[in-house]
Order: structure tokens, then C-alpha cells, then sequence
């Protein structure tokens, strides 16, 4: 651990280091509720780290860019990550040069600190993406909220996925079950085919799995 810091609201946060499946990643301990990474989106994680060999990834609302290390460790040949919150992606840089990402931060990986709805034309354009990872926030007023704004994230995947490839959308609402997002992807992205919902850790149960974080694999066919 560091030194204490001072976060905007006068109180102390402490620096910490949380190591997952060989990655490192910098935790924020005592200022706020988040502290920079989510441990029960370990599984995601790894299954993008299994399939990112030679593959170009876009993660969006990739927050502190844990999807990015693990894409990076699996061997991706480039990474595109879209947040509007420029501290959480220097946050993601750091994470990145944690894991001896030097040479990949000056080549092959790219922060956007763009608010992603009024940005696709730019995002786009730095595609075809091979694998799209959609992980944002359930309900962050002025930013994103899950009821209506997700559908305006899925009708862009054919432009981001144009000759096909792999999405892992992401959600953790406990109000919204597993089905409003396979209905939502069937309704704005008929074209994906949905392959499962990944398990979720054991160290974290939930009574009602519909209420705990959901992981969805789609493929879109190529074109």
C-alpha cells in the first residue's frame, strides 16, 4: 500500500494493488464506494483473455480498463477504449503500465475520453472491431441508464462488427433480469446470435440469479 491521498470531498483514500490471474491492477481504498475495479467481473475478464489473440477489441465505458490489461495479456493486437471520464482511463494507463505495457501504450492501445452517444461516428471509424465489450454503468444520471439507453448501444454493433465477430454485454442491475437484455439484443440486433450467459463467481451467490451481474456472449455471423 501508499500513502494516504486526498480525494475531492477532504477525505483520505489509500492506493493498493489487486493481483487477478497474473494481472495487477491499482484499487482506491476509503474514499468511495468504487475503487477503480469490480472483482465479480473476474469471469468476463478471463474470457476475454482467451479469445483477444491477434484480435482488435473496443471497450466501452471501459472505466479503469481491466477488460483492456486482460485483452492485452491475452495477446490482442489492439485495444480501443471509450470512456468520458478522462481520470478513470489515466487510471487505465497506469493499470496498463502496472503490467509492463510500455511498448503496447505507445502502439496498440488508444483512450478515448469521449461521452460515447455523441461520439460513434469516431468510434467506428477506428474499427472493424473483432470483439466488443459493453460494460457500463446500470444508472449514472448523465452518463448512461440501463432502462433506455443500452437498446442505442446494441443497433450500433453491425456498424462496429461489420464482417462479423464477438460481443460480451455486460449488466449489473439487479431490477433487470436476464431477459430484458436477450430481448433488447433480439429487438435492436437481430442479427446476433446469442451463445450463453457466463457463470458467475461462486464467492459471490445471490438468492436470484436475475438479480446479480449478468455476462452475455453474442456472435454476429460475418456479412
Amino acid at each position: 500500500m501508499g500513502e494516504p491521498d486526498t480525494d475531492e470531498q477532504g477525505g483520505h483514500s489509500i492506493k493498493a494493488l489487486a493481483v487477478e490471474q497474473g494481472m495487477t491492477f491499482e484499487l482506491t481504498l476509503g474514499g468511495k464506494q468504487n475503487i477503480g475495479f469490480f472483482l465479480d467481473m473476474a469471469p468476463g475478464r478471463e474470457w476475454l483473455k482467451q479469445r483477444s489473440q491477434g484480435m482488435k477489441v473496443l471497450n466501452l465505458f471501459s472505466y479503469t480498463c481491466s477488460f483492456s490489461v486482460a485483452a492485452i495479456a491475452g495477446g490482442a493486437k489492439t485495444v480501443v477504449n471509450a470512456d468520458m471520464s478522462r481520470a478513470a482511463l489515466n487510471v487505465g494507463r497506469h493499470n496498463h503500465r502496472l503490467n509492463g505495457h510500455e511498448q503496447q501504450l505507445r502502439r496498440d492501445i488508444e483512450f478515448l475520453p469521449y461521452d460515447i452517444f455523441r461520439s460513434w461516428k469516431k468510434i467506428t471509424s477506428k474499427g472493424p472491431y473483432d470483439i466488443v465489450i459493453i460494460d457500463p454503468p446500470s444508472r449514472q444520471k448523465g452518463s448512461f441508464i440501463a432502462d433506455t439507453d443500452y437498446a442505442k448501444v446494441l443497433r450500433r454493433l453491425p456498424a462496429l462488427l461489420p464482417h462479423g465477430g464477438q460481443v460480451l454485454a455486460c449488466l449489473n442491475a439487479p431490477e433487470l433480469s436476464e431477459h430484458f437484455l436477450l430481448e433488447l439484443m433480439a429487438e435492436e440486433c437481430p442479427l446476433a446470435k446469442f451463445v450463453e450467459r457466463l457463470s458467475n463467481r461462486a464467492d459471490f451467490p445471490e438468492k436470484n440469479p436475475q438479480r446479480n451481474l449478468k455476462m452475455l456472449h453474442y456472435y454476429l455471423p460475418a456479412g
